[in-house]
């Protein structure tokens, strides 16, 4: 009797130890990962090619942050597809960290909006950041009889076959097309493969105006080969404190251009408070806050919360500047 009792209860035991060591494991895998993270290299995808501002943004901001997490950062391009591309493939990777976006508001607030992707902001992403603002500037060429907003509406309603704007991009048409709703303004879209191309074409009097943002720009402002009529957000730009704002002047126009930082969707919510934490630390507490104001950028460093609330509200504004304008794009 007293074996079987022994034997029996030794059986319960074991069962009982399994038992608990299973879900022992589970927890520990769940929470190993972000308890360890990060410990090895961590990519940041660029969907763009390197060499143009959202590249050297990814790669400012990731070196600190591999100094930081201890890691190093890779900096990967994968343009394509108007950014799509690369978009597409953070959304597609592993929920550990180890695969972090930067993109801003054409990929997150304009794309799903007009294009096919095979991603949502809301539904791919866990938003880390938005970790830079600039202003688009509404601009003219510099032999304009406008100097205000008010004076380039004037004149575009007297001369509506004149009237054009210069875009490179959806991100660039939309502002033009959100201006024209709010002031009335007629005026046609001139599509050009870059800004550079696209400043050319408002310095040569081909194009009448258009939105830009400050890099490339702002020099050739203060050179006087094109004129800044104002910029749109809320506050004036620190590059150019002499152009008003928009909404000063009394037009409701108050939009920026925007990176973040994304993860896929599904990475542990510690991993993510870490990211979110160091990124906004850089931003706003290191010497790179002076480098990217070097780069006519606004540091801003919105939490995740932000940061969302900043992608709903875009694409609240955009959507309905596409529906009543009636705006199609090719895909």
């Amino acid at each position: 009797m007293t074996r079987m009792a022994f034997g029996r209860f030794s059986a319960g035991t074991l069962l009982a130890l399994t038992f608990a060591l299973a879900v022992s494991t589970a927890a520990q895998a769940q929470t190993a990962p972000a308890d360890s993270y990060p410990n090895r290299i961590i990519k940041i995808i660029v969907p763009y090619s390197a060499g143009g501002g959202t590249d050297v943004v990814a790669r400012v901001i990731g070196e600190r942050l591999g100094q930081r997490l201890g890691q190093p950062i890779v900096i990967e391009n994968k343009p394509g597809a108007g950014a799509r591309l690369g978009t597409e493939f953070v959304a597609s990777q592993p929920a550990d960290g180890y695969t972090i976006l930067i993109a801003g508001g054409s990929e997150m607030a304009i794309s799903p909006l007009i294009y096919k992707v095979n991603y949502s902001a809301a539904k791919s992403f866990e938003p880390l950041s938005i970790a830079i603002e600039m202003p688009l500037i509404l601009l003219v060429p510099p032999n304009h009889p406008a100097k205000t907003p008010q004076e380039l509406v004037a004149w575009a309603k007297a001369n509506p076959d004149k009237s054009n704007y210069a875009t490179t991009a959806p991100g660039f048409t939309l502002p033009a097309e959100l201006f024209k709703l709010r002031t009335g303004t007629p005026a046609v879209a001139i599509t050009f493969r870059s800004a550079a191309e696209g400043s050319v074409g408002l310095m040569t009097g081909a194009a009448s105006m258009a939105f830009f943002t400050p890099p490339g720009i702002v020099n050739l402002v203060k050179e006087g080969k094109l004129r800044a009529l104002a910029v749109t957000t809320g506050a004036r730009s620190p590059d150019l404190p002499d152009v008003p704002t928009l909404k000063e002047l009394g037009i409701d126009i108050n939009v920026t251009n925007w990176n973040g930082f994304f993860v896929p969707a599904g990475t542990p919510k510690p991993i993510v408070d870490k990211l979110a934490a160091e990124l906004r630390h850089i931003v706003l507490n290191t010497d790179v806050r002076d480098k990217l104001k070097n780069m006519f950028t606004l540091p801003v460093g919105k939490t995740p919360t932000e940061t969302t609330r900043h992608i709903e509200t875009d694409l609240a504004l955009w959507k309905n500047v596409i529906d009543t304008a009636k705006l199609k794009f090719d895909n």
